[in-house]
């Protein structure tokens, strides 16, 4: 298994079915703070919903369509990010953090690692990353990897009863420049979890 070091006592690491348990204190953690922008924090509340979440990236990476990793801090898992709906050759990337784990860049550099594995070993022509207008912290993370906003879809993402706006943010594989300035730059605000993420 890989580990990343991301500085700071923080590590980027495979997020695997067999850490269901560490998976799910970590969402009892998080979920206050998460699930309103990310829905799988609600439905994982129990040891086999939390497995199903987990096995659900799994069956993803198998088939060369996405992957979780976490972020660990001081060796509690603090957050991760994803990468999903991988098709045509184009992938969305989504985050969560924690609030422990916020304020130290973490997001910036593991989602620079993550949209560097999809460009160079899947072969991705585009990755996309997907917030709502009111997540600032997601919007200045993407802005803060390179990526340009491209416009806003208009109550395409329906969420406890309401339909809020997207904005979608892209990089092309001929544009990224890897973790590089942009990452290694991060001030430091606090990072939201992003809307999108795999039905």
């Amino acid at each position: 298994m890989f580990e990343i070091d991301l500085g700071g006592g923080a590590s980027l690491r495979p997020l695997q079915p067999w850490q269901a348990t560490e998976f799910l204190a970590h969402m009892d953690r998080a979920r206050e703070s998460v699930n309103q922008w990310i829905s799988w924090a609600s439905r994982s509340t129990d040891l086999e919903s939390a497995t199903a979440t987990l096995q659900k990236y799994a069956d993803l990476l198998a088939r060369g369509e996405g992957r979780i990793l976490g972020i660990w801090l001081d060796g509690v898992l603090v957050g991760g990010v994803m990468a999903f709906g991988v098709h045509f050759g184009n992938a969305e990337v989504g985050c969560w953090l924690e609030p422990a784990g916020r304020g130290r860049g973490l997001i910036t550099k593991a989602a620079a690692h993550l949209i560097g594995w999809l460009f160079g070993e899947l072969g991705i022509h585009r990755v996309e990353w997907q917030c709502r207008p009111d997540n600032v912290a997601s919007s200045n993370v993407a802005r803060r990897l390179g990526l340009t906003h491209e416009g806003t879809l208009r109550a395409n993402f329906p969420w406890q009863g309401v339909r809020y706006d997207s904005e979608v943010w892209a990089v092309l594989a001929s544009e990224w420049s890897g973790l590089g300035k942009s990452a290694d730059r991060a001030s430091g605000t606090p990072a939201s979890p992003v809307s999108g993420e795999p039905a």
